[in-house]
């Protein structure tokens, strides 16, 4: 095996940073300040403590241990509990990431439509077919452009996390220069309590939009052995990628406290909030709407590399990381551009499926609002799995060898592993629960329905399939 030299190495700053395009964005920030208010920062303060630390040194043991086999969350569960339930995990892992993929395509027609108006008028003006129908659009045209553009959309993913970075900073410091002008903060007057949430039913529903808004950082378990000293240097990365989300997590919700009311915030602030603030700091510094031009800008650019990484990445993973027995023939086809095709499709028919169910209810923000919540719960579930992982590799440490390791007492860290399955398990599940509507109205009931049948019936069609594949390899 060739000896891999200093230049190769990754470093540990650049992991980090790595990581960190993969975990958090400012939308991120603008959905959990809208749950919860300025107590959200209490939340982030706890969740990075008591959870991300250590999920992502999870993360990095459990990528350390197969980095042989390419170190995907498939492998690990293959490679600890068998075919089948690898199978399982690819699967929830797809269709998991099909909510995410209709948000992403849903953020790109929002974001023409502010390119376009500069306003939020596209809401008002818009029904609720027509939006899906665009949503749909913009799906078709990735696909057609896909085996053309996958190469340059991965730089452009690159410049168009790095922006949204720097877009996020840049935020927080137009705040604070704001403050130091005499701006009059909207949230006045501060206390205590206003940083502590309220812990109820509603509360306990967006835990699992907190835990989807910071998970992600398995994407860079992989890289692990190539660090030049893992044990050492990978719990470096995992603490300053910690230390970069809380700093604009925490600084950043209190930055949308100045500007925004967090007693009477605006109804549609999870679609339009990130547009919102942008304006309304660059307006009060005496810049126009020049900051939410660039913002919008930003938000294309990291929204088309993100969509289109998503689809080739996602279908990729499902017919390729699984074995062939659990697969129809169809879906394991691969065109002469080296595109699973008929995955393809089958990621459209899905995310047409969930537009339609989306239709029906009241306005387009509704609709934005439960896909972005259906992700808190779909999502979360599928984290399960990492620490599940995690707990069989513990619990048979003699069986898989490590460069790095998280905790040295097994029985320790096989019970932190158990705590956050707990939390990820619990947060999902009252995930189900309505966020944005008032509790038993009739739109809260549809939209429970939905957050109930939808994902079961995610799950269902992964059953199906295995079946299929079966009669296919009988006959």
């Amino acid at each position: 095996m060739k000896k891999m030299t200093s230049l190769q190495y990754i470093s540990w700053p650049v992991l980090a940073l790595m990581a960190f395009v993969n975990v958090i964005g400012f939308d991120d920030i603008i959905y959990n300040f809208k749950n919860q208010g300025l107590g959200v920062i209490t939340s982030w303060i706890i969740l990075f403590s008591l959870y991300i630390i250590p999920y992502g040194l999870m993360v990095g043991q459990l990528g350390s241990t197969f980095s042989s086999e390419g170190g995907g969350l498939t492998t690990w569960i293959r490679e600890t509990s068998g075919e089948t339930l690898g199978f399982f995990t690819a699967w929830t892992y797809w269709v998991a990431s099909i909510p995410y993929v209709v948000d992403t395509a849903n953020s790109v027609v929002v974001a023409i439509g502010w390119l376009i108006n500069g306003d939020n008028s596209m809401e008002r003006n818009m029904s609720n077919q027509m939006f899906a129908l665009l949503t749909f659009l913009v799906f078709i045209v990735f696909i057609l452009l896909q085996s053309r553009l996958r190469h340059s959309l991965q730089i452009l993913s690159i410049v168009g996390g790095g922006a949204m970075f720097l877009m996020t900073v840049l935020f927080v410091i137009l705040t604070a220069v704001d403050l130091v002008g005499g701006a009059k903060i909207a949230s006045a007057p501060l206390n205590v309590g206003m940083f502590v949430p309220k812990f109820n039913l509603h509360f306990l529903s967006t835990l699992g939009l907190l835990i989807y808004a910071t998970s992600g950082s398995e994407i860079v378990a992989p890289y692990v052995t190539r660090m030049k000293n893992p044990r050492r240097d990978f719990p470096k990365s995992i603490i300053l990628l910690t230390a970069m989300a809380g700093f604009l997590t925490i600084f950043g919700s209190f930055s949308l406290g100045v500007f925004f009311n967090h007693n009477h915030l605006p109804v549609d602030l999870k679609m339009n909030g990130s547009y919102y603030a942008f304006d309304i700091v660059g307006q009060q510094l005496g810049l126009g709407h020049s900051m939410l031009f660039a913002f919008t800008i930003t938000q294309l650019l990291y929204m088309f590399a993100l969509l289109a990484l998503l689809l080739d990445a996602m279908t990729r993973m499902l017919v390729s990381d699984t074995s062939p027995h659990f697969m129809p023939k169809q879906l394991l086809k691969i065109n002469k551009n080296g595109i699973p095709i008929n995955g393809y499709i089958l990621t459209s028919a899905l995310s047409a499926g969930i537009l339609l169910l989306g239709v029906f209810l009241p306005n387009m923000n509704e609709i934005f609002n439960w896909l972005l919540n259906l992700n808190g719960i779909v999502s979360p579930y599928v984290t399960c799995w990492i620490f599940f992982a995690f707990m069989q590799i513990r619990k048979r440490s003699s069986e898989f060898n490590s460069a790095y390791v998280f905790i040295k007492n097994d029985k320790v860290a096989y019970w932190v592993g158990f705590w956050c399955f707990a939390v990820t398990f619990i947060a999902a599940t009252f995930g189900v629960f309505p966020q944005d509507v008032p509790f038993g109205s009739g739109t809260y009931w549809h939209e429970l329905i939905l957050n109930i049948i939808t994902p079961a019936i995610m799950l269902a069609l992964g059953w199906i399939l295995p079946l299929i594949a079966r009669w296919q390899n009988d006959n």
